[in-house]
């Protein structure tokens, strides 16, 4: 059962998400993450994240699949620290979309 505190009620709220508290969550759970490589730091992974926060935002009621491909063109010029290519990157940004837009 979902409580208040329950960090997926306020991500799936009509209400835009909080970066600094989904980028809190992701550097909290990102190594639990089955894509995440051995070794790899949260400075590889964040910026993923941010984006899919940041590109759900931008596209409510879309998919992820659906927005891909212009995604994968839009990666290249919002990678911050991260070392990840798009192919590393994706699993992380769609993560966080499906956080904030679960698949129906």
């Amino acid at each position: 059962m979902n409580t208040p505190q329950d960090p997926r009620i306020a991500a799936n709220s009509a209400t835009p998400p909080d970066p600094t508290k989904e980028d809190a969550y992701w550097r909290e759970n990102f190594r639990s993450r089955h894509y995440v490589n051995q070794g790899a730091t949260y400075d590889d992974y964040g910026p993923a994240y941010g984006f899919g926060v940041e590109s759900a935002s931008r596209h409510p009621g879309r998919s992820f699949d659906d927005a891909e491909l212009e995604l994968s063109r839009q990666w290249t010029t919002r990678t911050g620290t991260s070392t990840l290519g798009w192919n590393q990157a994706k699993d992380a940004a769609r993560d966080a979309w499906d956080r904030l837009n679960p698949p129906h």
